[in-house]
């Protein structure tokens, strides 16, 4: 039997031994000297999209494109698919469009496992089509060198009918939280949170609606199952008794992950989506208000336990004006707040820039912008969020021929940006333009477009110098008399990560 010195005795010995043999094994044997390096930004490697189903009218006609920039990482190929989503497959078949089945039909299933659309390399877009009803979500996932930056925009057309108009979304990555204001319960809308996982496990989430008075109550809000790689839509104005004409909806999760967009249906101005807002901050760009928007509605929502006092300045051609009588926003706690400016571009392209009145109050808030071309049955209605800068680069990935305006914002210095036009999706060659933007202004461009172009293009935004820049895309395809647009805003891609240096540390074996 061993005494407990000998044991004793025994590990120090182990101990010992299994130190030196890790120091003899160091590389160069000095590895636990060398001091810490600094963190690296490193491309991603993996990275998620999501896209909400666009089949709510038979009459829709939709086109997915998906897109990474060139001259990324240069790591393993990798693969860029977009595939449908589990709800998706389960409803193939079942809806009757009153149409005799001819087998060439957009919408059926596709074989197991086969994505819709199938990115193979960076620098040039694909595109796939899909039509009527049965038009699915799509969960996808890029990685290797096609992961860096990859970006998918989901564009429908809606001729006419309930929902009609142009509808665009870039599709969204998962996360535990989003906060969407200019949301409505009112009688003339038709608004639906569209839930999205891109998971194997079921997520579960909540969804509060706050209008001008506070919190709406709702019970069915709570708890909703959202299947492994599915997507739920949830009608707002069944969540809650109380009509508002603007809402803010917040969707969390207390399992897993969603992407939450909103699809808002106006019975006469048309329909969109709409995105999350960034934030909550203190300040905030919501760039790309079209040059001949006949009105403008601004709606924010502060989460906090502090009121918030904002000053509401357009940011135009030439500078910054205060829209008259409209120049600041008091934003209760938890209170939706909103202001109609009418017409306040006066046939100037500008952003809206909000920022705290008094410097040493920052409250957080977030925003959105209800915005509206031509007037009466011509109608038609985009929403912009509140954006995060350009950063290193941004893209939007689906732009035609004709119909594209590119929207650049300098908030507070200038700057300098390159903007890249990619190869088409059939054809052509990428084109690069540089511009300036002055401190203080939104400068609009018709954007570089590829030589030869055949097909669609992307647009990616790179800041040289100066900044930060905000970015949005206005696209226009006029149908039936009626201006349809859409408008997409350009965060920074997030195509690198920080990882912090790693070095060995053979000290935690004396301890």
């Amino acid at each position: 039997m061993k005494t407990p010195s000998l044991s004793l005795i025994a590990g120090a010995a182990a101990l010992a031994a299994v130190t030196a043999f890790a120091a003899l094994t160091a590389p160069d044997g000095t590895a636990d000297a060398a001091p810490a390096k600094a963190a690296a930004r490193l491309p991603v490697e993996r990275t998620s999209l999501l896209c909400p189903s666009s089949g709510l009218s038979p009459l829709a006609e939709t086109t997915y494109t998906a897109f990474t920039p060139a001259g990324g990482s240069g790591g393993p190929a990798g693969s860029a698919d977009l595939h449908k989503s589990a709800s998706a497959d389960l409803d193939d078949g079942k809806k009757d469009d009153g149409k005799k089945d001819d087998g060439k039909d957009k919408g059926k299933k596709d074989a197991p496992g086969k994505p819709v659309v199938a990115l193979k390399e960076p620098g040039k877009p694909v595109t796939a089509e899909a039509s009527g009803a049965g038009s699915p979500a799509l969960v996808g996932t890029a990685t290797g060198r096609l992961a860096p930056g990859w970006a998918a925009q989901e564009t429908t057309v809606v001729e006419a009918g309930a929902g009609r108009g142009l509808l665009g979304v870039s599709c969204t990555a998962p996360d535990t939280g989003f906060w969407i204001p200019a949301a409505s319960t009112a009688k003339s809308r038709e608004d639906y949170v569209h839930l999205t996982n891109p998971d194997d496990t079921a997520a579960v989430a909540d969804i509060e609606l706050y209008g001008p008075d506070g919190s709406l109550k709702s019970d069915v809000g709570e708890g909703i199952t959202v299947p492994a790689r599915s997507s739920v839509p949830v009608l707002i104005s069944t969540l809650t008794s109380q009509a508002a004409d603007d809402v803010t909806v917040h969707v969390t999760t207390r399992t897993g992950r969603v992407a939450a967009v909103v699809r808002a249906s106006d019975e006469t101005a048309g329909s969109d989506w709409l995105p999350a807002s960034t934030g909550p901050t203190d300040t905030l760009v919501l760039p790309g208000i079209p040059a001949d928007a006949t009105s403008v509605r601004l709606v924010a929502f502060a989460p906090g336990d502090d009121d918030a006092d904002l000053k509401v300045r357009l940011l135009g051609k030439t500078g910054a004006i205060s829209p008259v009588g409209h120049d600041s926003l008091h934003v209760k706690s938890r209170m939706t707040a909103s202001v109609d400016l009418k017409d306040l571009t006066k046939g100037e392209a500008g952003s809206l820039l909000l920022t705290p009145v008094q410097s040493g109050k920052r409250t957080p808030v977030v925003a959105a912008l209800r915005v509206v071309r031509g007037s009466g049955d011509k109608q038609e209605i985009a929403y912009i969020p509140a954006t995060g800068p350009v950063g290193a680069r941004a893209t939007v990935a689906d732009n035609r021929d004709k119909g594209s305006t590119l929207s650049l914002t300098a908030p507070t210095a200038d700057a300098t940006v390159k903007v890249t036009a990619s190869a088409g999706s059939k054809g052509g060659e990428q084109t690069v333009k540089k511009y300036t933007v002055k401190a203080g202004t939104t400068l609009a461009v018709t954007p570089p477009v590829p030589s030869g172009l055949k097909g669609g293009y992307a647009l990616t935004v790179e800041t040289e110098s100066g900044g930060p820049v905000h970015a949005a895309r206005t696209l226009t395809l006029p149908k039936g008399g009626i201006q349809m647009f859409t408008v997409q805003t350009l965060p920074d891609d997030r195509s690198t990560v920080e990882v912090p240096a790693a070095r060995q540390d053979l000290s935690v074996l004396d301890e």
